[in-house]
């Protein structure tokens, strides 16, 4: 595998071994499920997708993040924040309506 230009992490609130935050209570499974899907649609086989614990953003969430760009999505609720998300990443540059400040 070559090395990914992107690498987005999911939220999926495991706080050791028990969901405890809300991204997971907020559809973070299903999203998941459709960036993953997304991507392969469009072809961006230079993205790797990642889960991760709880990223202690709670209220903020369901939160992704964009690395090596270091861009924090919040509210990420749906699949037109992950279309917004994966259409900036391809214009190269943040999705400014779900970027946490």
């Amino acid at each position: 595998m070559e090395k990914p230009e992107h690498h987005i992490f999911v939220c999926m609130s495991f706080r050791g071994l028990e969901p405890k935050g809300k991204c997971i209570k907020k559809n973070a499974p299903e999203l998941l499920g459709y960036l993953e899907s997304e991507l392969a649609d469009r072809g961006l086989d230079s993205v790797m997708v990642s889960t991760t614990g709880c990223l202690k953003l709670c209220d903020q969430g369901p939160v992704l993040v964009v690395y090596p760009q270091g861009y924090w999505y919040g509210g990420v609720e749906g699949e037109e924040a992950i279309d917004a998300i994966l259409d900036a990443l391809e214009e190269g540059g943040p999705a400014r309506d779900y970027l946490m400040s």
